[in-house]
């Protein structure tokens, strides 16, 4: 199995680790990880799609080798896509996301129009901006951010990371390729040989605030003001995906997606939970490349 190879883009503050799998000069595809992970946990889709593509993938901001700025808002993320856009000059891309990594590539498809040939979206965070509301997050959510930052952070090893996220249900049906992918570059060598998360838990905390009010429709913003608005702009074909065995909220996000933009249709991956491209990686290549056609 070959490789894929690494680089960053950007000075040491602000540098997006990338891999790059296959030769260049092919058309490319870019894939963006959802919240928590890595570009590698794409290996198993990544070398299939090598086949027709020159296909990138970057560790999202907070995460893996990637800058950690402490600020994490959609628009940041989607500004980070059209800094590795520019800087590969790639054009007529293929967008390939989850999650909020899919909500990355929406959000930059419109800050850079005409760059995507098309976008394959897998459960995006979304929220409708025409039903936003001002009020704070309920107690629930509040305490699901907040509890986030008691997740354990350190382990004696990588093999004891593996062995305790095997059997635990966010990871209960990934293949082992991806889950130790994710295990040995989601996680930092200490100096005594312990290992910890590149995406810490306070950083993934803040990571999680606007992916929460997102799913409530509570807008807080900034002075760019709602993302949201934008997906209605988008100008290429986008396949949003849901997948059956996720939350209801995956599908609620998808559905206010699809009423947002202009070209899209829908999929849904059967008897797979919300990380498919982990549980299913030959269906996911499958759908991509049908996509294509």
């Amino acid at each position: 199995m070959i490789s894929p190879h690494r680089f960053s883009i950007g000075p040491a503050n602000t540098e997006i680790a990338m891999l790059q799998w296959g030769e260049s000069g092919k058309p490319p595809a870019l894939l963006v990880h959802g919240t928590g992970f890595v570009a590698d946990v794409w290996e198993e889709v990544a070398r299939e799609l090598a086949s027709n593509y020159t296909v990138y993938a970057l560790d999202r901001r907070g995460h893996g080798a990637s800058h950690k700025p402490g600020i994490y808002h959609f628009l940041d993320y989607a500004e980070d896509v059209c800094r590795v856009i520019d800087a590969l000059d790639l054009h007529d891309v293929y967008g390939i996301g989850h999650s909020a990594g899919a909500t990355d590539l929406l959000l930059a498809a419109q800050l850079l129009p005409g760059r995507f040939t098309r976008l394959f979206v897998m459960e995006p965070t979304v929220m409708d901006p025409h039903a936003a509301r001002a009020e704070g997050l309920n107690d629930e959510s509040v305490a699901r951010v907040e509890g986030t930052l008691r997740r354990r952070a350190e382990f004696e090893s990588a093999d004891a990371v593996f062995e305790r996220y095997r059997t635990a249900p966010a990871f209960a049906d990934w293949t082992e390729a991806s889950l130790r992918a994710y295990v040995r570059h989601g996680f930092a060598a200490l100096d005594d040989g312990r290992v910890k998360l590149h995406c810490t838990p306070e950083i993934e905390s803040a990571i999680l605030r606007p992916i929460y009010e997102a799913m409530e429709q509570v807008y807080v913003g900034d002075s760019r003001g709602n993302p949201f608005t934008a997906l209605a702009e988008i100008d290429c074909p986008v396949r949003v995906t849901t997948a059956a065995r996720s939350g209801p909220i995956y599908k609620e996000m998808a559905a206010r997606a699809v009423s947002l933009i202009p070209r899209v249709s829908t999929l849904v991956f059967e008897d797979a939970g919300h990380c498919v491209a982990q549980e299913l990686p030959a269906a996911v290549v499958k759908a991509v490349r049908e996509f294509a056609e």
